[in-house]
């Protein structure tokens, strides 16, 4: 079984948190795959740097000024820091974008009502060149960038990254998938950090979803879940980072997302 691991939310921008998880992750047995969010560090730095964010329904525009910034600090400024913290923890990681080895090949999001600019939609993931380096004992580390065929770098929803690279390995090998955040899992009520819904299935989603109990940015996320479990993913989790461990040796932390 390889454990596919996206980390993201809050952790990402706090040092001692993401230290925590790091060490956590680092001593999962057996071939691990990490996929990492961006935080709010390019925002930080695109503003340093006199460059505008622009968001429109909670999503960055990714124009060109951004594209560079974002390749910059998400393969970058935070890939390495995660990558020199897992070899402090004796894990042999490797950064990669998904240009690299042509791991994972997008196309430049259609413009609709709205242009993304230099956003990504995956199209295919090189499982044969992942799982090249997992049979190597190197543990993959994803920044949530791809690239497409006319050479440009594309930033990429990194829930989005992970469900595709889960998905693509499926095929090859059993695959597990776990997104980490800042919530204990998915919640009935927002304002109750222990209010984790155990169990998701399509039937209860849609109700809670009717009901304005998930919504905003938990929606793609699941979306993302369900669609790995219909295309060949093994089991999907969604946890607090600090219950990684847990959530892959007992299964007893979380949200189990289920057909």
């Amino acid at each position: 079984m390889v454990n596919i691991v996206k980390i993201g939310g809050n952790v990402i921008d706090n040092p001692e948190k993401l230290a925590s998880f790091l060490s956590d992750f680092a001593k999962i047995k057996g071939p691990k795959i990490l996929i990492h969010g961006g935080g709010k560090i390019a925002t930080k730095i695109a503003k340093d740097l006199g460059i505008e964010t622009k968001m429109v329904e909670g999503r960055r525009i990714t124009d060109e000024a951004m594209r560079d910034v974002v390749t910059m600090v998400y393969g970058g400024l935070v890939n390495k820091q995660i990558v020199a913290k897992l070899q402090a923890n004796h894990c042999n990681a490797i950064g990669l974008t998904g240009a690299d080895g042509k791991s994972i090949l997008a196309q430049k999001r259609p413009v609709k009502t709205i242009d993304y600019g230099f956003v990504g939609d995956i199209l295919e993931v090189n499982a044969l060149f992942i799982k090249s380096l997992l049979d190597a004992d190197i543990v993959p580390v994803f920044a949530p960038l791809t690239f497409d065929m006319n050479g440009d770098m594309l930033n990429t929803n990194a829930d989005t990254q992970a469900s595709a690279v889960a998905t693509g390995l499926s095929s090859l090998l059993p695959t597990n998938l776990v997104y980490c955040f800042e919530k204990k899992g998915v919640l009935s009520d927002p304002e109750n950090e222990d209010s984790v819904i155990s169990e998701l299935n399509p039937a209860n989603y849609e109700s809670f979803k009717n009901q304005g109990v998930i919504y905003e940015g938990m929606i793609p996320k699941l979306d993302n879940a369900f669609s790995s479990l219909r295309n060949g993913v093994s089991q999907v989790t969604i946890c607090h980072a600090d219950e990684l461990k847990n959530a892959l040796e007992t299964g007893n932390a979380g949200t189990k997302i289920t057909l």
